[in-house]
């Protein structure tokens, strides 16, 4: 037998035969490939398109009856409506939001457990703690701020004021010493501290443990002063039980039209607005985020809900979450230098 160094050429029948088999087994690979990514994703599609199989549980990091607890029910009542399955609104208050946001943040990342939160929380928390047992922005998935809303300054209808400079003139006599606020970090403190930092006057801070009870106080008259949400504030303001004295935003709220800002009373730029946004675990699917993002901007475009958050005094946003995500990434720094030179801490 001969061996020579030529090429092999095979006939015609045979290249053809060999060129079927290649295309054959390329796509039994491709088949192959495809199923295997498709069992790989398959869980996470099954439990995206299952969502929500179960009822849904929102943390609020306040006591009931405060403006993230009002938001968090009315809301939820209508996600529920559009879903199928019950939201139920779960209040662990204390420490700013942070027991609320920690017990969240070691929850399961499968969209049955997210956080209602505020600024309080979720950016003046971290420059106002040394150690938090969570990172706001590595922790979790901001999915859509809701709402946000100014404050209104509130007293006592026996405080002889019905302009801010007439509060800064009796904190100045010695007549008003005290202002109450829902919790240390939280808006009202911040508004409070600002108010003492532009006005060159010392109101010492009372903390409440939820801004339904720091309200209590100043209508029974044990504290004088207060910024509060304009919804838990209004009801109270229109029945007589409060004077209002200015909001905390640079437009007038349209449910309180009457009430000047503070800006307008002289301290120029004064501007203080809570929000409330949705949060879930770091690790969830995006998918779940993205829905639940998208259930959130249907739900605020019901007439029923955008009538009652109106006659509340809310601002309707309803970011998706890149929006969302940017926002908080500008919002950390911006308020850390507020908190360091107000020199707030917490009680």
């Amino acid at each position: 037998m001969t061996f020579t160094n030529q090429p092999c050429r095979p006939s015609r029948r045979i290249a053809g035969l060999c060129h079927t088999l290649y295309a054959r087994a390329a796509g039994l690979a491709t088949t192959a490939l495809m199923a295997l990514m498709a069992l790989a994703a398959g869980p996470a599609a099954a439990a995206t398109d299952a969502f929500p199989s179960k009822p849904i549980r929102v943390v609020v990091g306040f006591a009931p009856g405060g403006g993230a607890d009002i938001v968090a029910r009315q809301l939820g009542a209508q996600l529920s409506k559009q879903m199928g399955q019950s939201v139920v609104v779960e209040n662990r208050p204390g420490a700013t939001g942070t027991i609320a946001a920690s017990n969240v943040a070691q929850s399961p990342a499968d969209g049955y457990s997210m956080m209602l939160a505020s600024q309080s929380t979720m950016v003046i928390a971290p420059s106002m703690y040394a150690k938090l047992p969570f990172d706001p922005l590595r922790d979790f998935i901001p999915v859509t701020q809701v709402v946000s809303m100014p404050l209104v300054m509130v007293v006592n209808p026996s405080v002889p004021a019905t302009t801010v400079k007439e509060v800064a003139e009796l904190v100045r006599a010695g007549k008003l010493t005290s202002y109450a606020s829902s919790g240390p970090g939280g808006p009202q403190h911040i508004a409070g501290e600002l108010f003492n930092t532009m006005s060159g006057i010392k109101l010492t801070h009372v903390p409440y443990k939820g801004e339904s009870a720091a309200l209590t106080d100043v209508i029974a008259g044990n504290v004088p002063v207060m910024f509060a949400n304009v919804p838990v504030a209004a009801p109270f303001i229109k029945s007589g039980k409060l004077k209002a004295i200015a909001v905390s935003s640079l437009a007038r709220a349209p449910s309180l039209p009457q009430v000047p800002t503070v800006a307008e009373a002289g301290l120029k730029d004064f501007e203080v607005l809570t929000w409330y946004g949705l949060f879930l675990p770091a690790s969830t699917p995006r998918p779940i985020a993205a829905r639940i993002s998208d259930e959130v901007a249907q739900a605020l475009k019901e007439p029923g809900l955008r009538a009652k958050f109106a006659e509340q005094g809310l601002n309707i946003l309803g970011t998706n979450p890149e929006q969302f995500g940017k926002f908080m990434t500008g919002e950390v720094p911006k308020w850390a230098a507020v908190v360091k030179a107000s020199n707030i801490r917490p009680e």
